[in-house]
């Protein structure tokens, strides 16, 4: 899939202002911490470690770099799960993460987040509303419109 260049950094040439980058990073960490509650989950101390490096790196104390490594953890413990549920949940981390170095990911994390919800044959309507009321007005019609294209 061709990547969407609504999410390329202004850095890189793209239209997407630190700001807004930022702004897409922490609903991504609000969507997932959502999910691991509904769920009733407590995540592995790696999942809960990439939660606070992207925090850390959407306020400046933490660098891409370390995003990556995070995000690389995220989907070990991905790899290393069964239940479908912790699968998707581990992706969604990862995914959350790794939005630091490509904006877009953040689709991918919520996707999985849904993705989990769904596993647990919770309601996949009720979270995806959720996740859309806590957009950031500065992202909402980007997100909004990036879902309807992509059908997440």
């Amino acid at each position: 899939m061709k990547r969407d260049g609504r999410f390329i950094a202004e850095h890189r040439g793209g239209p997407l202002k630190k700001a807004q980058h930022i702004q897409l990073l922490e609903w991504a960490c609000t969507c997932i911490k959502h999910a691991q509650t509904v769920l009733e989950i407590n995540p592995d101390s790696r999942l809960a470690e990439a939660l606070d490096i992207a925090a850390a790196w959407a306020c400046g104390s933490a660098s891409t770099g370390d995003a990556r490594d995070a995000s690389i953890k995220a989907i070990a413990v991905a790899n290393e799960s069964k239940d479908p549920v912790s699968v998707a949940l581990a992706r969604a981390v990862g995914h959350t993460v790794a939005s630091a170095h490509m904006a877009d990911h953040v689709l991918g994390a919520v996707w999985y987040a849904l993705k989990a919800i769904q596993s647990a044959e919770k309601s996949l309507e009720d979270e995806r509303k959720w996740q859309n009321d806590q957009l950031h007005p500065d992202i909402r019609e980007l997100i909004l419109s990036a879902r309807e294209m992509r059908g997440i």
